[in-house]
């Protein structure tokens, strides 16, 4: 199964999640950049909130695609204990890219909202949306302290993950949406016919007409 982009993973997964439209608790949170895009088409099919989720993956010494582990906007961070090791990455590395990612958690905080509150997510229905799932990592630190919030229900949804992944956060999330589990699995990308860089501008704009 490929997906021709985001927007049409998005109507996909918001066909998937059809059953919550006629809830009034329902909130989506987009994982900024790519996530958002699907998670604007989700938002849309069910009528609901959107709003960006920001985590930042932390990626292995000499090779930042591999995360590591991830941190969420509140602070809560989750490490790969055997990929740290097997990676060398030493306690003074990962302090110190830990606390970069939390200042562009910062920087993208204020870009992508502004003077926007965020959205209360305490006893609603939360689906946290991003464009895919490799290791899991960034999607497992933001569940972890989202969960800290007190949803009612905190659903995943996406439209790709190796099984593995996907059984890793079926045990953390009350409810896990994907739309294709592949037995071989090698990037989220591959599964896209069009997988390009989303902007800064295109996610302000895409929050912004969910406000208006």
């Amino acid at each position: 199964m490929h997906f021709r982009d985001r927007h049409e993973a998005g109507r996909l997964l918001g066909k998937a999640l059809a059953d919550l439209g006629t809830a009034q608790d329902v909130v989506v949170l987009g994982i900024p950049r790519g996530g958002v895009v699907v998670a604007h088409e989700v938002a849309t099919a069910l009528s609901a909130p959107l709003d960006v989720y920001i985590t930042r993956k932390i990626g292995a010494p000499f090779n930042s695609e591999l995360a590591i582990g991830a941190v969420a906007s509140d602070g809560t961070l989750v490490l790969d204990d055997d990929l740290v090791a097997r990676v060398g990455a030493s306690a003074d590395y990962v302090e110190a890219e830990t606390e970069r990612q939390r200042r562009e958690i910062e920087r993208r905080i204020q870009a992508y909202r502004g003077t926007s509150s965020t959205l209360q997510l305490k006893d609603r229905t939360v689906i946290l949306v991003d464009d895919g799932v490799a290791t899991g990592a960034t999607v497992l630190a933001s569940v972890r302290a989202i969960k800290q919030q007190e949803p009612k229900e905190l659903i995943v949804a996406i439209p790709v993950g190796p099984a593995d992944t996907i059984h890793v956060l079926e045990q953390e999330a009350d409810r896990v949406v994907c739309l294709h589990t592949p037995e071989v699995f090698w990037a989220v990308g591959a599964f896209y016919e069009i997988f390009d860089q989303t902007s800064d501008e295109e996610v302000v704009r895409l929050l912004r007409e969910h406000q208006s």
